[in-house]
């Protein structure tokens, strides 16, 4: 396995931007990109990890919602789709590793079904709630080049941007 750079606001946003393409097989490539975004994701730390985070324009999102305390419990979507979206939505505080050290409050459906492919490629119908339909969403924003900050006013999205900005240079 292995880590892979993840993409961010201040440098590569016109390839968050990107629209990802559907993945016509699932074969060991695949299981490959899988492992090492699984490793990546891990290392950041994060929970969700979509491929154009770490610019792969294919519809695959890693996820791992085990607590700290718990055993890892890694989950894989290929081609994930929402079927049905709960009309009660409620604000969840988000943070994502393409815009670090950013938290803002979104409001999403706090239900979900959804339809995908696992690491096999099987195929998996289930519902999804609280924090796993807030991070299954999240993560097929990304697969739309969509990102955490489209969801705030002009002046957050923006704040947000600058001070990712800044946190870059004083790296550099």
């Amino acid at each position: 396995m292995t880590l892979r750079r993840i993409l961010t606001v201040d440098a590569d946003m016109a390839v968050l931007k990107q629209v990802s393409t559907p993945v016509e097989t699932v074969d060991d490539d695949l299981r490959v990109l899988m492992d090492d975004m699984l490793e990546t994701m891990y290392a950041a730390p994060g929970i969700g990890l979509a491929a154009i985070q770490i610019g792969v324009a294919k519809r695959v999102i890693v996820m791992d919602l085990a607590k700290t305390d718990e055993p890892p419990a890694p989950r894989y979507f290929i081609n994930p789709e929402i079927l049905w979206a709960s009309e009660d939505t409620g604000p969840w505080e988000e943070g994502c590793l393409s815009v670090p050290d950013i938290y803002e409050d979104v409001d999403r459906p706090l239900e979900v079904r959804l339809r995908y492919l696992d690491y096999n490629g099987n195929l998996v119908e289930e519902d999804a709630d609280e924090l796993y339909a807030v991070c299954i969403q999240h993560e097929m924003d990304h697969l739309n080049g969509v990102l955490f900050i489209d969801h705030l006013s002009r002046l957050k999205r923006e704040r947000a941007v600058s001070k990712v900005k800044k946190a870059a240079r004083a790296d550099a």
